[in-house]
């Protein structure tokens, strides 16, 4: 059978807006869905969807706000609506348990999913997806709230001031993603733009994502709000990390202790896009996991 170039769109609703899924198709098959990170798109998905859709229904959606999803006018773009868009489409594609691989936000998504969730997920695998270290959390938990809600103001005001950025052509954007990760090869590099960009009537592309995903909302979960989550968690779970991130090692500062199942692999020669920098140790560690706890 030849094999079909890429992904059909398909669309969600969630919270009146409407969002976008690439549906790789095997359905009837165990359903695999990956979450991006900010910033980026469904599409950098591609080369892991690949690899798994003769054995799973793949399917990666676009976050509110980034990639061909709707933008939230008027939203902060908080991680619990991102968990509430997930929610949503994890209940249109059916009543069995899904397995989620994360990224970055992503990966933060799915873990506070699946905690809040945990009858809905078989299995999870988060790359870097476990937000600032604890020291980090306990200073940003102790700030006083008056004081998040300011910085929170002067960002939107400061937001709304911006004017994205445009780029000559695909070539000069795709260079600017090389700067942001020196990994990627110009192949790579070219077709994340291709999908991560939108043509201006003028001619020149931008990104797609909506330039309020920068701002970070002032309300946040406390560091003990977050653990009381992952330790919800019941079934396996596999933490990813690069060596040469700067992602903390979470069972070094105590994190990974908050889990039932965990278990953690760290990269060599790869940076914080763990899958795009290392695809083959990438796909060697999460296809071991698959296999390992598949279901009898």
């Amino acid at each position: 059978m030849t094999e079909i170039i890429g992904p059909t769109s398909s669309f969600f609703v969630s919270q009146r807006l409407r969002l976008h899924y690439a549906d790789w198709g095997n359905e009837g098959a165990p359903t695999v869905v990956l979450v991006h990170g900010g910033k980026d798109h469904a599409r950098n998905w591609d080369q892991v969807a690949r690899r798994l859709r003769d054995r799973f229904h793949v399917v990666a959606p676009d976050l509110r706000g980034h990639g061909d999803s709707a933008w939230a006018i008027g939203g902060t773009y908080a991680i619990w609506d991102f968990v509430l868009d997930l929610a949503q489409l994890i209940e249109a594609l059916g009543p069995e348990p899904v397995t989620l691989i994360g990224h970055s936000l992503g990966g933060a998504v799915t873990l506070h999913y699946a905690g809040t969730f945990p009858e809905r997920v078989e299995r999870l695998v988060a790359i870097e997806g476990m937000g600032p270290p604890p020291d980090m959390q306990k200073q940003m938990s102790e700030t006083p709230a008056h004081e998040r809600i300011q910085r929170w103001v002067r960002s939107m005001r400061g937001l709304a001031a911006r004017t994205p950025r445009r780029y000559e052509s695909i070539e000069q954007a795709a260079g600017r993603m090389r700067e942001a990760n020196p990994h990627l090869t110009p192949e790579l590099a070219r077709h994340l733009t291709q999908h991560g960009v939108a043509r201006n009537e003028d001619g020149t592309f931008s990104w797609k994502f909506d330039n309020y995903v920068r701002a970070f909302a002032p309300a946040r979960f406390h560091p003990g709000d977050t653990q009381s989550l992952w330790a919800r968690i019941p079934c396996p779970v596999l933490l990813l990390r690069g060596t040469e991130s700067w992602a903390r090692d979470p069972e070094k500062d105590g994190r990974m202790g908050a889990f039932q199942d965990a278990r953690l692999v760290n990269i060599e020669k790869a940076g914080h896009w763990v899958h795009h920098d290392q695809l083959d140790e990438f796909m060697t560690a999460v296809e071991g996991f698959l296999s390992e706890t598949a279901r009898s």
